[in-house]
């Protein structure tokens, strides 16, 4: 399992997580915010106006509003990514990777007005009387390239388990199981319930569903949110000073933090910002597609919002929640990712001198690794005899022991390590390091008004998040499955994203995380080519629509 997984992270390292994908997205976004005029900053307000069914036609056809194409399409991108991810980036990338995130959305914003544009230009009605759309559509029905569509449905189907559905229960299990001491497999079994009941409604359930799950779950995290970051007032302007003060450059170490280089930062902060938003992945526009309109430049407009709410306002206040508790260059009492750990030869390591920190940094940069232990450790009564030093989350481990198994006794006994990390994954590793994605989010929430409640906020805010995006992308490879085979085999579908929904539970998901990273990226490569080579396409149907806009409210003032 461990060799499939190298071997597919050598892959995704030469495709989703490699140097140039994050130009190619910023690159065709930056093009189109140029060829278009910027309509991200233009059109905006007309979003506003259009989302609350003001221009709305007669003749307008589809499955849903235009506010729930919004809130489907918002609560496949507003879950993990905005708790854990954001985290996720600052703790690898520093600050400056916030300002990344936010450079990535309003690049973005213009992405999702082109992809949803042209997707809800060429949708098909199906057999039942639904609307099937997204990028495969267009490929097929005017680019004709059918090969290019069949890869992006595929990736498609394979992003949703990789993104939506396996990911999103683990990391919702985990946290139950860490805040409320819930089994996870119980928490598995009952939301697996729910999941089903809602998505056999298909579309109209999906979207009543989530048109009342998303304002609400993001009150109830804006709350949360809010209660740190005021009780911390004094470290605002500070945090902001640091997302701006390194942008161009390496950053320094500070506390635990051993520093991050500007690359890490900016594509963290990229990479996070898509996984975030998900504009150029071509997922949105499958949802809406949807949408109830008769001209598809509308529902492009309606798509501008997006990576706004997502990303420049939800992610935005997790960064300044993070940045201003302080909780992201702290060490906490934790157990430890055998992923997240290694162990070197030697004592010799310190993180309390420059000489220290940078031979740390480059450790785990790769720059220039430290040698790691391979044999037998020797623990006595959970303590280390072997002269050796642990680093976990990117920082040096302090008071480490050994339990027996999680929670379980202290260890005395022998223990195998192969390249620095151990063979048994059933033994438990624990001290204090840095912390990243939701457990480090749960730890800056403690530092609020609400004290150690605060991680109730986080466990609940991220239960709500991550059930609302495996909701959306069950969806979105439903059309998938329906543009490949039809909807006889969306049946089929269904109850093998249920049933992997209620295994990742409980299950190892790294292969899963891993895959995710090639299918996005597959995903992604092939959108954002098809919208380049339909940029006249694009430019014309924006032209035509404000010519007809006009005619039928010649009284209006148009931004175009």
């Amino acid at each position: 399992m461990q060799q499939l997984n190298d071997f597919l992270s050598i892959v995704d390292s030469k495709i989703g997580s490699s140097p140039w994908f994050p130009f190619i997205l910023l690159g065709i976004g930056l093009f189109f915010t140029i060829y278009l005029k910027f309509p991200q900053i233009r059109y905006f307000r007309f979003a506003l106006r259009i989302v609350r069914g003001k221009y709305d036609r007669e003749g307008s056809e589809g499955d849903t509003s235009h506010f729930q194409a919004l809130t489907t399409a918002l609560s496949g991108t507003v879950g993990t990514g905005n708790i854990a991810g954001v985290a996720l980036a600052i703790h690898i990338g520093g600050p400056a990777a916030l300002f990344w995130m936010l450079v990535t959305a309003a690049i973005g914003m213009c992405t999702k007005f082109v992809e949803v544009t042209l997707s809800h230009k060429y949708r098909e009605k199906n057999d039942d009387g639904s609307f099937s759309g997204g990028p495969m559509y267009y490929m097929k029905n005017k680019l004709n390239m059918k090969w290019l569509a069949a890869i992006f449905a595929v990736a498609t189907i394979l992003s949703s388990f990789g993104t939506g559905n396996m990911p999103q229960i683990n990391s919702i299990s985990s946290t139950m199981k860490a805040t409320f001491d819930i089994e996870q497999w119980i928490t598995g079994a009952i939301l697996s319930v729910l999941l089903a009941f809602v998505i056999i409604g298909g579309i109209k359930r999906i979207a009543k569903v989530t048109e009342r799950l998303v304002p609400t779950m993001a009150i109830i995290y804006f709350l949360g949110c809010f209660t740190v970051i005021f009780a911390n007032a004094e470290n605002i302007l500070p945090s902001i000073a640091a997302v701006l003060g390194n942008l161009f450059s390496d950053t320094a170490a500070s506390g635990g933090f051993l520093g991050a280089a500007f690359s890490f930062a900016f594509n963290k902060g990229v990479g996070r910002g898509l996984f975030s938003n998900e504009a150029g992945q071509g997922s949105a526009p499958i949802a809406h597609a949807s949408a109830k309109a008769k001209e598809p430049v509308s529902e492009g407009m309606v798509a501008i919002l997006e990576p706004f709410i997502d990303t420049i306002i939800i992610c935005s206040i997790t960064g300044l929640t993070l940045l201003s508790s302080g909780a992201w260059q702290e060490k906490f009492e934790n157990d430890f990712d055998a992923i997240d750990m290694s162990i070197l030869v030697g004592t010799d390591y310190t993180d309390q001198t420059e000489e220290g920190v940078n031979q740390l940094a480059g450790h785990i940069s790769g720059r220039k690794p430290l040698p790691l232990f391979s044999g037998t450790l020797n623990v006595i009564e959970g303590q280390i005899q072997n002269d050796v030093t642990i680093v976990n989350a990117r920082s040096l481990a302090e008071e480490v022991a050994v339990n027996e198994y999680f929670e379980g006794p202290p260890l005395t006994g022998p223990v195998e390590i192969v390249n620095g990390r151990p063979v048994n994954s059933s033994i438990s590793f624990h001290g204090k390091s840095l912390m990243h994605s939701a457990p480090l989010t749960a730890k800056a929430f403690n530092k609020g008004f609400l004290g150690d409640y605060g991680q109730y906020i986080v466990s609940i805010g991220l239960l709500l998040f991550a059930f609302s995006t495996a909701i959306s992308w069950s969806y979105y490879g439903d059309r998938a499955v329906t543009y490949l085979v039809g909807t006889k085999g969306v049946v089929y579908y269904r109850i093998l994203y249920v049933a992997g929904f209620f295994v990742a539970s409980f299950a190892d998901t790294t292969i899963i995380w891993t895959l995710s990273g090639i299918a996005i990226a597959l995903m992604t490569l092939p959108n954002l080519l098809g919208i380049f080579l339909l940029r006249k396409d694009m430019k014309d149907t924006v032209k035509e629509y404000w010519g007809d806009f006009k005619k039928e409210f010649p009284s209006v003032k148009t931004p175009e």
